[in-house]
């Protein structure tokens, strides 16, 4: 919460086992930063998990992220910056998004690009409020037709943005 009233952005990490309240404390983390007139973006990367957060919405959904995540070399969020969801990602308190561990590395990377893109500030996702939320120890993002080193390579742990919250 210092975070958020500081305006330091920053990217934070909860990696807690299913059913230890990983949800109960992002809504409140939600409800908490909505109840000051701010904007908290909330995604998740099953609809399930998205269903049970207030305003959640998928990643693919919000974020538009391509299809073929994991063929292309360097991708971007297709969302413009005077779209409504463009205007909330400059100005929005927080970024939660839960079930991080199923995405492809390589969505976290596009939101990284988009967000210094929209707010002009070369800071890793461009000094925006980033909270994460998963399981490692449950299902790690699928590539069809490959190999469990494919998936292991796919996994966050793995990606530029790794070293910030590897154990």
């Amino acid at each position: 919460m210092r975070a958020t009233t500081e305006q330091s952005g920053g990217l934070f990490f909860i990696d807690a086992p299913g059913g230890t309240g990983k949800t109960f404390l992002l809504s409140l983390i939600l409800a908490t930063i909505r109840s000051q007139n701010n904007i908290a973006l909330a995604i998740a990367s099953s609809g399930i998990a998205a269903t049970l957060l207030d305003g959640g919405r998928t990643t693919h959904s919000a974020l538009k992220l391509p299809l073929n995540l994991q063929n292309t070399e360097a991708p971007t969020c297709n969302i413009s910056k005077n779209s409504g969801m463009g205007k909330a990602l400059q100005t929005c308190q927080i970024i939660i998004w839960d079930e991080c561990t199923m995405s492809h590395k390589k969505a976290l990377e596009a939101l990284d690009r988009t967000l210094r893109d929209f707010r002009g500030n070369r800071r890793i996702f461009g000094g925006a409020l980033i909270l994460l939320s998963g399981d490692f120890r449950q299902t790690l993002p699928i590539i069809s037709r490959s190999t469990p080193t494919d998936e292991l390579h796919a996994c966050l742990k793995s990606s530029v943005h790794g070293v910030l919250y590897r154990n």
